[in-house]
Order: structure tokens, then C-alpha cells, then sequence
């Protein structure tokens, strides 16, 4: 109801998960069989195990709350619970650092080419996530100390530290846009996503690249791959991604392939 949400504090985005996952369910009581069959069901429409666990990450909160428990949900909780699905292990998509190069390179003209160099150059120095980049206002950036403060997931606010190089570009950025917000569209309305990802591709397609999968989040896992391949530690990489658990954050420590063939190279007898 209207009074847990704004009890709870959830955002908009996480209430809406809950509507689309808990339309799942077959009844408010479901059992063992109900369970399982709804899961089932995911998989016949064309949900991939990833989808399915995140819906049913959900659908066992909200069974944990209607078994009236007090507490948290822990591993030896009484009520039902949907087991989670094996996912496949993906290499995570990520531009290389030629790709990288050859979008620093870039010499934009005018406000809209400019205002999407910067803003790819936001996603590569600091790793944060495209709505937080989009949300982010002027007020919010520390040109002395070289510090943004992004308001992430959950309504959680953080700071995270960002280059010289990269503060270059945002003063010059700033005196083309007279706007509050740091990525506007031309009458300072908030930008959607939707439209930066298509102008992203065209600009990777003018400069020979080719965008991985999932191109604008590519950039942050790229940022992350990079930051513990030049030393960056673990922990200290879950509070610039803003990642909740460690768990998350440790799918980037994880060597690619590239690195296993340069250590393979050193410890080979042959």
C-alpha cells in the first residue's frame, strides 16, 4: 500500500520491480507446487535465468514479509522460498583501451556533440552508472577537490573522485551549458537514456568501433576491469561503484582473457 512505500523509502523504479515481479505469483498464499510452476512459466515466456532470479529475488522478500517474521531473511528462515536458477557465466562487455583512446581523441563541436563527449568521458574516469550521470548537477561537482557526489540506487549518495583530465573537460563543458543539470537537453530538461545510447552508437560507428553489448553499461564495467588491472583494490572499487555488497563487486576481479594469456606467457615451461 501507499503508507509501506513511503514508510519503506523505496523508489519509484524498485516499487515498480515489485508490480511487474509479484504479477507473477499465482495467488497471494502460494505453495511449494505454485512455486515451482511459476517458475516454470518464466522460463516458457523466454525469461533467461538471470531474469527469472531477479524476479524472484522479489517474489522472497515478499514471502518473508507475509510470513510475518521480524527479522531479516536469513538462510535458515522458515517459509517458502523460490530456489535460485545456475546463470551462465558471461565475460562482462567492455571497451578496449584503443576504443577508449579514440573517444578521449575526439574533438567535438557545438553543444550536443560536446555534451555527449563529456559525458562518455563521466562514464570512463568515474564508473557511475548513466543515471546517476544524468542526474547529476553542477552543485554536486567539486572542481577544487575533484569530487562528484552522485545519488545513487536506493537514494544513496556517495562521493567519488574523478581525474584532472576529466575536470579539463567539464569546466570547458560548463561554460557552453548554462544549465543546473550537468547533461541537459538544449532547453535543460533531463536527457533519456534511450537517446544517449543511440547517439553513443553513432558516434562509435564515426570512429571505427564497435560497441560491445550493453554499450552504455560497457563503460562501467570497463572502468572496473581497469581500475583492479592497474592496482585499484577490491574494496575501495565497491564504494566508487556504489555496490551494495562485495559480492557484486568481486565479478570484476575475475581476470579476462587477455590477462590470462599475459600470465600464461610468464609461468609457461614450454
Amino acid at each position: 500500500c501507499s503508507s509501506d512505500l513511503y514508510i519503506s523509502n523505496v523508489s519509484s523504479a524498485t516499487e515498480e520491480w515489485y508490480r511487474h515481479s509479484l504479477r507473477w505469483l499465482p495467488s497471494p498464499t502460494p505453495t511449494d507446487a505454485d512455486l515451482r510452476s511459476m517458475v516454470v512459466r518464466m522460463r516458457e515466456k523466454g525469461r533467461k535465468a538471470s531474469g527469472v532470479n531477479c524476479a524472484c529475488r522479489a517474489i522472497n522478500s515478499y514471502l518473508h514479509w507475509a510470513s510475518g517474521a521480524s527479522t531479516k531473511c536469513y538462510a535458515g528462515c522458515a517459509h517458502l522460498k523460490v530456489p535460485k536458477l545456475k546463470e551462465e557465466q558471461r565475460i562482462l562487455p567492455t571497451f578496449t583501451v584503443d576504443d577508449i583512446k579514440k573517444l578521449s581523441r575526439h574533438r567535438p563541436k557545438g553543444f550536443q556533440p560536446t555534451r555527449l563527449h563529456v559525458f562518455i568521458l563521466t562514464l570512463v574516469d568515474i564508473g557511475c552508472r548513466s543515471s546517476e550521470a544524468l542526474g547529476l548537477r553542477w552543485a554536486a561537482v567539486d572542481f577544487d577537490n575533484l569530487l562528484m557526489k552522485l545519488h545513487g540506487k536506493g537514494g544513496k549518495d556517495r562521493l567519488v573522485p574523478f581525474s584532472l583530465e576529466l575536470r579539463r573537460h567539464l569546466w570547458r563543458w560548463k561554460k557552453l551549458n548554462r544549465w543546473d543539470l550537468v547533461f541537459p537537453s538544449r532547453d535543460g530538461q533531463w536527457l533519456g537514456r534511450r537517446d544517449q545510447l543511440r547517439d553513443v552508437k553513432l558516434l562509435c560507428k564515426r570512429l571505427g568501433i564497435v560497441p560491445p553489448e550493453r554499450t552504455i553499461h560497457a563503460f562501467r564495467h570497463t572502468f572496473a576491469v581497469n581500475y583492479l588491472r592497474r592496482g585499484g583494490s577490491v574494496f575501495h572499487l565497491q564504494k566508487v561503484l556504489g555496490h551494495s555488497s562485495l559480492e557484486m563487486t568481486k565479478r570484476y576481479a575475475n581476470l579476462v582473457t587477455e590477462d590470462l594469456q599475459a600470465v600464461h606467457e610468464r609461468v609457461s615451461l614450454l
